[in-house]
């Protein structure tokens, strides 16, 4: 680039010292040896499949409850890591675990955003992998790698390999996005972002390569790699200048946890890692759906309250949100929690978010009506979270 541009500067009469002319790096890309003969293009992939040969499973809790895992991780990060978080914090969390496999952490800086999933992938004893997301980044090969055309090898990042290795076990994996608005989520996480829809896990497939090696690893199959069901992405989000926007799109695919105060500190017994497999966690979430079934009240709660947003703001509930709605309550309920705490926060991070969109005069005029509706149709004072919601829209519009 610097000598075509001193080209230039002497096609208008200047004759730049050579000695200023900076001699362009040399691709590191360009040093690497080309695969020898009978070498697998999946370096990485490769040694995990030699080192699962004589993997030996760890000591799982079958035992354990949904608010005894709430319990014992609050205590272990507390006494083993120095990291404080209420209740509700640890309820939320594993109530979003149950309905999504994408979590985002939003909040003030130093609150702990992403030291709550890494205390979390510790407590596993299965270490979370931190993905530090760039402002360039702009497609998936940033997060999953590419194939090297002159080396014939193929760049595989920390996230191909943690997927790669989550397909022979049944822990539960953890991927941190750390700052994953820093460049558009819609852009990079595409591709993942349409996966996790996919109703039926086993059609959850990432095209790798296009072609098939006999060397490839054993875990691809047709140069595709399968999305494991034991993993879940958590992202963390800060909200100023330097960030992008999230649009609704990954919003309604996600669950949101607000961390937007340090919490107090406490004491705790001294508590040891607590590794569980996902076949057991996705058991308690289920049985906790059976039993703390959303009441029949609080649905007709819900139908009333989607009456009257469609009537006066124009938006609605979807079926997205009311099975998450389904799943994200008995859950949280499951944990410890009360029904109507688990539908006040969902129902402001689901719900009062889409106010955004309306009309700021409107909004305004607006709003108390639908906090005095709220009062009257859950009881005073009850949706605490998403009033205040409302007024801060109220605020900003």
């Amino acid at each position: 680039k610097d000598k075509i541009l001193a080209m230039k500067v002497s096609h208008l009469g200047l004759k730049p010292d050579e000695s200023d002319v900076i001699e362009p790096e040399e691709d590191p890309e360009e040093n690497k040896t080309p695969l020898a003969e009978g070498e697998s293009r999946f370096y990485k992939c490769t040694l995990i499949d030699e080192k699962m040969q004589d993997y030996i499973p760890k000591v799982y809790n079958y035992d354990i409850t949904l608010s005894e895992i709430c319990d014992m991780f609050r205590n272990f990060a507390c006494s083993r890591m120095g990291l404080f978080y209420e209740e509700k914090v640890i309820r939320l969390l594993f109530a979003g675990f149950a309905s999504t496999k994408l979590i985002l952490l939003q909040g003030i800086s130093g609150t702990g955003k992403t030291s709550l999933p890494y205390a979390l992938g510790k407590f596993f004893e299965n270490d979370a992998t931190i993905v530090s997301v760039q402002p360039s980044w702009r497609d998936r090969t940033e997060l999953f790698g590419y194939f090297n055309e002159f080396s014939k090898k193929f760049n595989e990042t920390d996230l191909l390999r943690r997927v790669y290795e989550s397909s022979y076990t049944d822990d539960i994996n953890v991927v941190i996005l750390d700052e994953l608005n820093i460049a558009r989520v819609e852009y990079y996480f595409a591709e993942f972002l349409s996966l996790l829809e996919l109703p039926n896990p086993d059609e959850r497939y990432i095209d790798v390569v296009s072609d098939v090696w006999d060397t490839d690893p054993v875990q691809l199959k047709d140069g595709r790699i399968k999305l494991p069901v034991n993993m879940w992405f958590i992202g963390t989000a800060n909200n100023d200048d330097s960030t992008f926007a999230i649009s609704d799109k990954v919003y309604d695919r996600a669950m949101i946890l607000n961390l937007d105060e340090k919490s107090e500190r406490f004491v705790a017994p001294r508590t040891k890692p607590t590794p569980i497999t996902a076949e057991n966690f996705k058991r308690l979430t289920y049985e906790a759906m059976q039993e703390y079934e959303l009441t029949g009240r609080n649905l007709k709660r819900l139908e009333e309250l989607d009456k009257y947003l469609i009537s006066h703001f124009h938006i609605t509930f979807g079926n997205r949100i009311m099975k998450q709605i389904r799943q994200y309550v008995p859950v949280y309920v499951g944990c410890g929690g009360e029904e109507l705490e688990a539908l006040d926060d969902i129902l402001s991070k689901k719900i009062i978010r889409k106010l955004e969109t309306q009309n700021p005069v409107y909004l305004r005029s607006a709003a108390e009506g639908l906090c005095q509706y709220l009062d009257e149709l859950f009881g005073y004072d009850r949706m605490i979270l998403c009033k205040n919601a409302i007024h801060r829209l109220e605020r900003n519009a």
